[in-house]
C-alpha cells in the first residue's frame, strides 16, 4: 500500500508529490492523460497574480510565499533532470492601472516592491511598447517560467524519485473505501491502494468528486493564448495593459493572453478570441504585425469562488482531501499550496494558516 495516492499529475500535483517523497512517503501519482498536459502546459507563465492588489489576503499569502522559492526550485529541477524551466527574473510593467493608487498602497502594506516610473524608464527598458504613455507601475521581482518546460522538468523529477510511481493514462473510475474511510482508487487496470487519497485534478476536481457524493465549487473558465515567432530582444520582459499581457521567452517567442470563458469543458480554439489576442497583441507591441502567430490553444483553468484554492480533508470522508480551486494562478500559488497541504498531511507545523483553505464552510 501506498502512503498517499494523488489524483492528477499536473503541476500541483507533481510538486504535492515531490514534497510527500522528500519526506520519505511512498506515492502513486495518477493522471488520465499525461503529466502537465492540461493548465500547467497552456498558461503564460507569470510567477505573480495578474494586479495582485486586487485579490483577498488568502491568496496573496500563498503568491508572496510562492514567489520567493522558484528561483530554488528551478535550480534545483536543473540540477536533477537536466532540464531547464527557463525562469527569467526581469520583472513586470502594468501599464495604464485605473487604481494604482490601490496598488501602491498594498505594496506598502505587504513589503512588495513596486513603484510607479516614467516614459523614460518605460521606454529604456521596452523600446518596441506601444507610443504615447506617460508612466507604469513597475514591480522589478516579477519572474516568469517556461510552464510546458516546468512541466517537463517536474514529469523527470517524478519519473526519477523512487518514492514515486506514475500512472499515465490511468482515469479513475471510482474511489476504493470502507464505509467513509478512503482506501485509494480504481482505474480500469488497477486499483491503488493508499492510506491518504489527494485529488489534484484541476478543472475537473469537482466532476470528479461529484461522482463520490462531493460538491465542491471548482468549475471549467477556458483561456485562449497564442504564441509569435518573434526575434530575441522585441520585448524583454512582462507588459501588462487593460487585463492582458505579453511574456517573452528566451528564444524570442512572445505569448498573449487570455481569455476568460465559461464555456464548459470546451477547449476549441476561435476565430473571434484569435483575432482579440493578435489585436492585444499589436497594441502592446505594433511591431508585432510583421511576425507570424506560431501557434493558438486553449486550455481550462479551475475556477473557484474568489480564486481562494481548497485545500485540505474533505468533510465526512476519512483519508481524502483536496488542492485544487487556483484559478487563474495555478503555477503562482503551486510551491506554497504543495507545501502547506504536505505540512498538513505529515503533521508538520503548516508554513502558512491553513484556515482559509479548508473545505469545511466553503463547499455546495
Amino acid at each position: 500500500m501506498n502512503d498517499f495516492a494523488i489524483v492528477g499529475a499536473g503541476v500541483i500535483g507533481m510538486m504535492l508529490a515531490r514534497e510527500l517523497a522528500q519526506a520519505d512517503a511512498t506515492v502513486a501519482l495518477i493522471d488520465k492523460g499525461e503529466c502537465a498536459r492540461e493548465s500547467s502546459w497552456a498558461g503564460g507563465g507569470i510567477v505573480s497574480p495578474l494586479y495582485p492588489w486586487r485579490y483577498s489576503t488568502p491568496v496573496t499569502q500563498l503568491a508572496t510565499w510562492s514567489q520567493s522559492s522558484y528561483l530554488h526550485l528551478s535550480q534545483d529541477l536543473l540540477e536533477e533532470t537536466g532540464l531547464d524551466p527557463e525562469l527569467r527574473q526581469r520583472g513586470m510593467y502594468m501599464v495604464a492601472v485605473d487604481d494604482e493608487e490601490d496598488a501602491l498602497q498594498w505594496a506598502q502594506q505587504h513589503h512588495r516592491p513596486m513603484m510607479r516610473v516614467d516614459a523614460q524608464h518605460l521606454y529604456n527598458r521596452e523600446p518596441n511598447f506601444a507610443p504615447g504613455h506617460t508612466s507604469a507601475l513597475w514591480m522589478p521581482e516579477v519572474s516568469s517560467i517556461r510552464n510546458p518546460r516546468l512541466g517537463a522538468a517536474l514529469k523527470q523529477s517524478v519519473v526519477l524519485n523512487p518514492n514515486i510511481t506514475v500512472h499515465e493514462h490511468s482515469e479513475v473510475t471510482g474511489l476504493l473505501s470502507d464505509g467513509q474511510r478512503v482506501l485509494g482508487v480504481k482505474t480500469p487496470r488497477v486499483e491503488i491502494k493508499a492510506a491518504h487519497t489527494i485529488v489534484t485534478s484541476g478543472a475537473w476536481t469537482g466532476e470528479l468528486l461529484k461522482r463520490f457524493d462531493v460538491s465542491l465549487p471548482v468549475e471549467p473558465v477556458k483561456g485562449q493564448m497564442m504564441v509569435f515567432n518573434a526575434p530575441v530582444g522585441l520585448v524583454n520582459r512582462v507588459v501588462l495593459m487593460g487585463g492582458r499581457y505579453v511574456i517573452p521567452r528566451n528564444d524570442g517567442r512572445i505569448l498573449v493572453g487570455s481569455t476568460l470563458e465559461y464555456e464548459g469543458f470546451d477547449k476549441q480554439t476561435t476565430d473571434v478570441a484569435f483575432t482579440s489576442l493578435r489585436d492585444t497583441a499589436i497594441g502592446i507591441i505594433p511591431e508585432l504585425a510583421n511576425y507570424d502567430v506560431e501557434h493558438h490553444w486553449a486550455g481550462l483553468r479551475p475556477g473557484s469562488p474568489e480564486g481562494i484554492p481548497f485545500i485540505g480533508e474533505v468533510p465526512e470522508w476519512q483519508g481524502l482531501s483536496v488542492n485544487a480551486g487556483h484559478f487563474r494562478n495555478g503555477l503562482v500559488l503551486a510551491p506554497a499550496s504543495t507545501r502547506l497541504h504536505a505540512d498538513l498531511l505529515l503533521g508538520r507545523d503548516p508554513v502558512i494558516d491553513p484556515q482559509p483553505y479548508q473545505l469545511a464552510g466553503r463547499m455546495n
